[in-house]
């Protein structure tokens, strides 16, 4: 009997101790469908062009380039993902041609959402959108959903071959 109970003990420790080392929070290697070069044009006129390298050790990161409707950069901009505290944290940073800082800073957002394929970040304190995600509705297709001022906006892009 104290065999049987030792054993079920065990067992159920086992089962647990599995369990916990299951039950992580996002990892950066679930974003691996944002990989790629996406581009799109701008409603402004324009375009924007976003290059996703692929999630390696705990972060992953994009260079973004926009483009005025004559075809010359007018922004570029890096953006990091990183795991922190169980979570994931994106950051990003803008510049003017000439690498003109639009911030002395980088802005923050902190995940509130993910799911198949999208992904949504909402500002940490200091970011000029309330919201910022992505989303990969169709192999050749990525979304970038901005929220500002209560309004919400996509960007479609492609994917560039």
């Amino acid at each position: 009997m104290r065999r049987t109970l030792f054993v079920l003990l065990i067992a159920s420790l086992l089962t647990v101790t599995a369990a916990a080392a299951d039950n992580h929070g996002p990892r950066v290697e679930d974003l691996a469908w944002m990989t790629g070069t996406w581009s799109g044009a701008m409603a402004q006129g324009g375009s924007l062009e976003e290059n996703w390298a692929a999630p390696k050790n705990g972060s992953m990161a994009a260079l973004v380039r926009g483009f005025s409707p004559d075809g010359t950069t007018n922004m570029i901009e890096l953006i990091s993902i990183e795991e922190e505290n169980d979570s994931l944290v994106l950051r990003l940073k803008q510049w003017n041609p000439g690498m003109e800082p639009r911030t002395e800073y980088f802005q923050e957002f902190n995940l509130v959402e993910s799911k198949d394929r999208m992904i949504m970040f909402e500002n940490a304190g200091n970011a000029q959108f309330e919201k910022l995600g992505y989303s990969r509705p169709a192999d050749d297709k990525f979304v970038i959903s901005i929220e500002v001022g209560g309004q919400k906006i996509d960007l479609p892009l492609e994917a560039v071959k």
